[in-house]
């Protein structure tokens, strides 16, 4: 069946000829439906993040034996929304020494590329914002610039910690790219397509993460390692560097760091469960479910499975020293991606 396709496909070439109907010219048509996709994304974004803040506290409570936020609502539920309302209406300072332009691109350098991933993801085999033929490699070449952005945000800051907090990140984000690339590397040659909803269809009988466990391993700790979560967040060690990169920004522009983390977590769980979960296949169907409702339904259970995961980790592990961090990246994760990528190799030729 025909991907529907938001950027490309039936649903903007249908909402363009409808406002051409009225009159609208086709130029201002495609401004006004372009920019509505966008706003529908950034809503879809901020939903995910409403979600998975209150989710993390949730768990992060349950694994420390507490209750988490009670006070906002019904067991806390309302919390995220006070979160919002803080950011809103608290005060934007901005340090003196600041590099004025680079201080101010930086926070949406981080958050655009992120948003970019999430249009990437197909959420089924029916529904995908952009259906792109090199779409994988165009998630990971986003992924890259959000740690542009932290190394701009850290510079221009005009702080030390600030400084040395970006490049700790981009440190981190080299030791981690190669051997998730090659892993991505491997799950194409079994494949034989770049096309998201090409991998998750050749998981049809068998999921990549059987024959690819270790390359699952891998592109799970080089994800969290991107994610700068625990144990991997040397980059806001606060013991260390008070808060980051982004210790000098408060209010609306913290606000993008704070988004691009969580929907961060939520496009890494995401791609997991495309690359090696079988995205959308489910381990049974659903009776009297269509088809397209129920893909969704084992897209998202997985991936939330992931990030409940991710969450759990954070609350049970310390955090690594710096060096340990690079260390492993460089000197173990490649090593066992080569040998994930050989696995693969052998697998295609054979098979």
């Amino acid at each position: 069946m025909e991907t529907l396709n938001l950027f490309q496909g039936n649903a903007i070439e249908l909402g363009i000829r409808t406002l051409q109907n009225f009159g609208i010219q086709e130029d201002m048509a495609s401004l006004f439906v372009y920019g509505s996709v966008g706003v529908l994304l950034f809503v879809v974004a901020a939903v995910f993040v409403l979600i998975l803040t209150y989710l993390e506290r949730k768990i992060l409570a349950d694994v420390q034996v507490r209750l988490g936020p009670m006070t906002a609502g019904p067991h806390g539920i309302l919390q995220p929304l006070a979160d919002v309302m803080k950011l809103i209406f608290k005060e934007d300072i901005k340090p003196k020494n600041r590099d004025k332009l680079l201080y101010f691109i930086s926070p949406v350098l981080v958050f655009i590329p992120v948003l970019l991933i999430l249009a990437l993801i197909p959420f089924n085999e029916f529904f995908a914002f952009a259906n792109v033929g090199v779409g994988l490699l165009l998630l990971i070449a986003f992924g890259s610039i959000s740690t542009l952005g932290m190394v701009i945000a850290g510079y221009s800051s005009g702080n030390k910690y600030s400084l040395l907090s970006s490049l700790r990140a981009a440190a981190q984000m080299m030791a981690y790219e190669i051997p998730m690339l090659i892993v991505a590397l491997s799950v194409v040659v079994l494949a034989g397509s770049m096309n998201l909803i090409d991998i998750v269809n050749a998981q049809v009988n068998l999921w990549f993460a059987i024959p690819l466990f270790l390359g699952l391993f891998v592109f799970f700790v080089a994800t969290i390692a991107e994610m700068g979560r625990v144990p991997f967040d040397t980059t806001e060690a606060e013991s260390e560097l008070i808060a980051g990169y982004h210790i000098e920004y408060s209010g609306m522009r913290f606000a993008f760091f704070y988004l691009a983390e969580y929907l961060h977590l939520f496009v890494g769980s995401a791609l997991i469960t495309l690359l090696f979960l079988g995205g959308w296949n489910g381990l049974f169907a659903i009776p009297m479910i269509p088809e397209a409702v129920s893909g969704l339904f084992w897209f998202l259970i997985k991936t939330f499975t992931l990030i409940y995961v991710a969450i759990w980790i954070r609350g049970t592990l310390p955090r690594f020293r710096i060096d340990q961090v690079l260390n492993l990246g460089w000197k173990f994760l490649i090593f066992v991606a080569l040998l994930n990528l050989a696995v693969s190799g052998a697998i295609a030729v054979i098979f």
